[in-house]
């Protein structure tokens, strides 16, 4: 699932690819820091949730959200630090689904994302097998030993991921780690490649690097380095 998060300031972005990767890691998340960029990004990925500032400079949120409607059959989002009955009624006339105030609140963040995307129809063994793996990726985790805890078969408990998810269990697994590894990098910027790569769940650091380049196209050093400078 595509979704497309705008605004003009890149820590909001950051926050919000963030909470969305934290809690569904098979999302891919695209940015874009005005109206001019969303709509080439919407034109050529076909993006079903976008959330967009209200704010920006140039065209606001509300206008991008009637070019949208235009371009793309996204479900749209405003985020806003103001609420007020106007507000509403512009939205609602442009075909706006929801809106989140500024600052985001995680659990609000998470209830919008629900409505749109299948995380909520899970069955109550993903559910369970999911929140093991959020909560210990940086340990040793196999679909056999999972399956034993949850006490089901692990041909099932296979089966069923890979229904439900969309991706096989290790695929998925790794994913997260490397999502959890990619914003370690930023966050920890004194810790060594080996240490972030133990501390993610990866038995080496020549694995780790491996999987990261395979995922990002980039190197966990020159992804940091890109980072940081950025910053």
């Amino acid at each position: 699932m595509n979704i497309l998060v705008v605004d003009d300031e890149p820590l909001e972005i950051e926050q919000m690819v963030y909470l969305i990767e934290k809690h569904f890691p098979t999302a891919t998340v695209w940015k874009a820091q005005d109206a001019s960029q969303a709509i080439r990004l919407a034109r050529k990925t076909s993006i079903r949730l976008a959330f967009l500032d209200i704010q920006m400079p140039g065209k606001s949120g509300l206008d991008l959200a009637q070019e949208l409607r235009t371009e793309t059959k996204a479900d749209l989002v405003m985020v806003t630090a103001f609420q007020s009955f106007e507000f509403a009624q512009q939205a609602i006339k442009v075909g706006v689904m929801d809106y989140l105030t500024k600052p985001i609140i995680e659990e609000e963040l998470v209830r919008v994302l629900n409505h749109y995307t299948a995380h909520s129809h899970y069955s109550e063994t993903i559910r369970h097998t999911l929140q093991i793996i959020h909560e210990e990726f940086d340990e040793r985790l196999t679909l056999s030993s999972l399956a034993s805890r949850i006490h089901i078969n692990s041909a099932y408990l296979s089966r069923k991921f890979q229904e439900e998810v969309g991706t096989g269990f290790a695929e998925y697994v790794n994913h997260y780690r490397l999502l959890a590894a990619k914003r370690m990098l930023c966050e920890k910027p004194d810790a060594t490649i080996s240490s972030i790569a133990e501390s993610c769940g990866f038995n080496s650091q020549h694995y780790f690097s491996q999987m990261f380049r395979k995922e990002f196209n980039t190197t966990p050093r020159d992804y940091r380095a890109k980072e940081l400078y950025m910053e």
